[in-house]
């Protein structure tokens, strides 16, 4: 498990910030967000700092979503969220990786989200599905 003294996630995976823990193994941490958007919202980290998915080896991965899950269930929510931002632009606010279980018990509560859809042309997805199914 790697840490960064100044990450606050880092901090409360060491102890030295307390947290309301839902789960917790050698990989993964969960805990409630305190600023919730609605009852129930929680965390879900890998133990290993890392500031994006990317830089997360998979095998820290593999426990996440089934916490989440877990977690999700746990919540009781018929409708709720599974959230993991990257990047300033994309509304990450800790440079630590983390999954937001958000519950949305009604228009008001929970994630807010716009939709922008673009209209692309066939021709113009296959060739994006070209690229990106030849780097995978």
């Amino acid at each position: 498990m790697s840490s960064n003294a100044a990450c606050i996630f880092c901090k409360i995976i060491k102890g030295e910030i307390p947290s309301f823990k839902l789960f917790e193994s050698e990989r993964v941490l969960a805990f409630m967000d305190i600023q919730p958007l609605a009852r129930g919202h929680a965390l879900v980290i890998p133990k290993t700092h890392a500031a994006k998915l990317l830089d997360v080896p998979d095998n820290e991965l593999e426990e996440c979503m089934p916490v989440a899950k877990r977690i999700a269930k746990a919540i009781g929510a018929n409708d709720y969220n599974i959230l993991q931002n990257n990047g300033r632009l994309a509304h990450q606010e800790v440079d630590h990786v983390h999954f937001h279980v958000i519950p949305k018990p009604d228009a008001k509560q929970g994630l807010q989200i716009g939709w922008p859809q673009q209209k692309l042309e066939m021709d113009e997805l296959k060739s994006i599905f070209e690229e990106l199914k030849a780097k995978m």
